[in-house]
């Protein structure tokens, strides 16, 4: 797949910082802060939806102020590569209770999951149901996560 990049310009560019800061910014908003018409914005945003820049928009919910305090990084080594245990593994994970995010890596270990879970016993319940018992699962390891900050730098990519 070609690279995108060469698709956006300057007010898109814009438009994307913007948006990071507050998805939920009026039309008006977006349009006095990055210095364009409203109807520019209007279309704009839609060319960018429409190229996959923008793939959608989310609410940052706290987890821990809804009981999921504790967050891991778990990593997951298959038996095998077969593709069947790979897609089986791909397609089941991001609908297990908890998980936050799936990453396909490269190196010693195959996938990093990302869940929450209300305490510890909570999180080797997830370990031991979805990861100890799945047929492709030859390993995991669990890491705990203390503190997450949010980074900015993919901004860079867009100037």
């Amino acid at each position: 797949m070609e690279p995108k990049k060469s698709e956006i310009d300057r007010v898109d560019r814009a438009l994307l910082r913007a948006l990071s800061v507050n998805a939920r910014a009026s039309g008006a908003a977006l349009a006095a802060e990055i210095g364009v018409a409203e109807s520019t914005v209007s279309l704009r945003l839609r060319r960018l939806q429409q190229l996959g820049h923008i793939r959608g928009y989310r609410a940052n919910i706290d987890l821990a102020a809804l009981g999921a305090s504790l967050q891991a990084l778990i990593s997951v080594r298959l038996v095998k590569h077969a593709r069947v245990q790979i897609d089986d593994f791909r397609n089941a994970a991001p609908h297990w209770p908890g998980v936050i995010g799936l990453f396909h890596t490269a190196g010693a270990d195959d996938y990093l999951l990302h869940v929450a879970a209300a305490d510890a016993s909570d999180l080797r319940d997830f370990v031991l149901e979805h990861l100890a018992e799945h047929p492709a699962v030859a390993h995991t390891e669990t890491n705990l996560i203390f503190e997450y900050v949010d980074g900015d730098g993919w901004q860079d990519l867009v100037k």
